[in-house]
């Protein structure tokens, strides 16, 4: 799966434990009528790809949901999702459809002001 937006935090490693584990945190704000800030987690050997990125950047992630089963002390089963980072990308900005003439900007246009009303033409609409 893949998320797309504008990159709003990217954390700083964390590492965790005696075994090394590493984890890196982006959060990223979707392009939409509602946007969601969405965290993803790097993980590992995954955490250096955020390097080069910062917050503003137009970013493609790929991304996979992870859940997790947990029974807590009081035998209760409880469930958490994350969602896990794998690939980043810069998005580049939309260029124009190949085959197509730019469109001029408004202030190459000049108002009709010969308008006659009194012309009568025979279109039915």
């Amino acid at each position: 799966m893949e998320l797309e937006g504008k990159v709003k935090l990217v954390g700083e490693t964390k590492t965790f434990g005696n075994n090394g584990f590493r984890k890196r945190e982006l959060v990223i704000t979707t392009d939409e009528q509602y946007p969601q800030h969405i965290l993803v987690e790097f993980v590992q050997d995954k955490c250096d790809l955020l390097n080069n990125y910062g917050v503003g950047q137009d970013v493609k992630v790929g991304i996979n949901v992870r859940g997790r089963e947990w029974t807590n002390p009081q035998g209760e089963v409880k469930y958490f999702n994350s969602i896990q980072g794998w690939r980043i990308e810069t998005v580049q900005q939309q260029a124009p459809a190949a085959g197509m003439p730019p469109v001029p900007p408004m202030e190459a246009f000049e108002p009709a002001d010969n308008l006659n009303e009194e012309d009568h033409d025979d279109l039915p609409f």
